[in-house]
Parts: structure tokens; C-alpha cells; sequence
């Protein structure tokens, strides 16, 4: 049983993907465990540039088993934009595996990010104002939706009725802003998102301690750093996750 961490120290620009590119290629599987799509790196090969957001680098290489662990909270159309590209620059996407239990972000966390951004002013957090936190906040809060639950269509339309019903009263309350339609997204997610990710979506624990159990090398590949951990970071100046 053999696993390697990479974690930041810093606030995540300590050259974490530099290394993570490094040693990957004699590892099995690699796993991004915490963060969203705020965390990315470049990496060059041959050559050639590779942007990296969501899938863990360990894509580069045929041999390794790509993972997004049920840590990570996952924008799906970005996750395909990014897979779009890889692929069009001839890199293999079909062995990533995502966690069914990974969180989504959805277009109102996204609205929700930069309202609240704007609202604070002065006192703004900085964030990317890609919905992170806010999708975060709903899995800590448990009306989080998660990729398995997309996979399931009565239960998707339930789940995202019920929450967007109340992030249209915050939207139109608070923030005088128009909502979002349940029946229009979830038609466009199932139509669009659902097909496309379902071959990808798994049980990333029992993948991860099949291949421990294997004697394989696993690692996992952290985003952003210490200093920017929500319990032991520069606090109020920090991620969402667990770095």
C-alpha cells in the first residue's frame, strides 16, 4: 500500500503541478480530493501547453487512472469543455473517473458568488466568483445536489426544484435579480451534461483502496495550499475546502 500527497504549504503557487507532473508518471492512479475549478495548473509537454482546471494531470499519461474525488465540487460543463480540449490535442479522457458523491456547481451558485462578491464591497473575499463557495456552503448546509443524483432524472427534478425555489427568493428578496427556471436547467443538464458524464461517474473510494489494496502507487493531487484551508488558513482569506 503506497500513497503519495502532494499539499501546498503556502497559498498554492509553490509549483504543486510542476512536481505533481513530475513523479505521476510512476504512479497508477492520481487523485484530485479537494476544490473546484478555481485551482488549476499549465503544463507544458513536447512542447505543447496543457491547461489544467479540474482533471488531474495524471491524464497526460496512458497508464494512469485519472480520479476526482467526492471532495472536489464540479462544474460538469466546464469538466467537458475541459475534456473537449484534451481530446482535441489527442489526450485519452475516457479512463477519468469522477465521484458519484462530488457536489455540482450550478449556474445560481455562480450568480449567487458574484452578488455576494459585489455586496460586500470593500470587504470582498476575492473569490473567482465561479460559484465554489457557494456550492460548498450547500453541502455543508445539505440541499448540495450530486453528480449521482443527475443520474437518476425524478429525483434530479425534485432535488433542483426544491432548491432553486429558494435561491429565487434570495435572488428576488436580497438582491432584486430575476431566478432560474428548475425545468429549463434540468431539462439541459439531463439532454446535454447526464449522457456525456455518465460513463465517467463512479465509486472513486472503492477505486482508490482497490489499487492501495493492489500494492499500487496512488497520488493525490492537491489544489490550492495550507494558508488557504478554510479551518487552518488565514481565515476569513482562505478556499472553501481542505487543502
Amino acid at each position: 500500500m503506497a500513497a503519495t500527497i502532494v499539499v501546498g504549504t503556502q497559498w498554492g503557487d509553490e509549483g504543486k503541478g510542476k512536481f505533481t507532473d513530475l513523479i505521476a508518471k510512476e504512479m497508477t492512479m492520481v487523485v484530485r480530493y479537494q476544490g473546484g475549478h478555481n485551482a488549476g495548473h499549465t503544463l507544458v509537454v513536447d512542447g505543447e501547453s496543457f491547461a489544467l482546471q479540474l482533471v488531474p494531470s495524471g491524464v497526460l499519461y496512458d497508464h494512469i487512472v485519472p480520479v476526482i474525488g467526492n471532495g472536489v465540487v464540479v462544474d460538469p460543463v466546464v469538466l467537458l469543455a475541459e475534456m473537449d480540449k484534451l481530446t482535441a490535442k489527442g489526450v485519452d479522457c475516457s479512463r477519468l473517473r469522477v465521484s458519484g458523491n462530488a457536489h455540482v456547481i450550478f449556474p445560481y451558485h455562480q450568480e449567487l458568488d458574484r452578488l455576494i462578491e459585489r455586496h460586500l464591497g470593500k470587504n470582498k473575499l476575492g473569490t473567482t466568483k465561479r460559484g465554489i463557495g457557494p456550492t460548498y456552503a450547500d453541502k455543508a448546509a445539505r440541499v448540495g445536489i450530486r453528480l449521482q443524483d443527475m443520474l437518476d432524472p425524478k429525483i434530479f427534478r425534485e432535488k433542483l426544484t426544491n432548491v432553486i425555489a429558494e435561491k429565487n427568493l434570495i435572488l428576488a428578496k436580497v438582491y432584486n435579480r430575476l431566478g432560474f427556471d428548475a425545468d429549463e436547467m434540468a431539462d439541459r443538464y439531463l439532454d446535454e451534461v447526464v449522457p456525456r458524464l455518465r460513463p465517467h461517474i463512479a465509486d472513486a473510494v472503492s477505486l482508490v483502496h482497490e489499487s492501495l489494496e493492489r500494492g499500487e502507487h496512488v497520488l493525490f493531487e492537491g489544489a490550492q495550499a495550507t494558508f488557504l484551508d478554510i479551518d487552518h488558513g488565514t481565515y476569513p482569506f482562505v478556499t472553501s475546502s481542505n487543502p
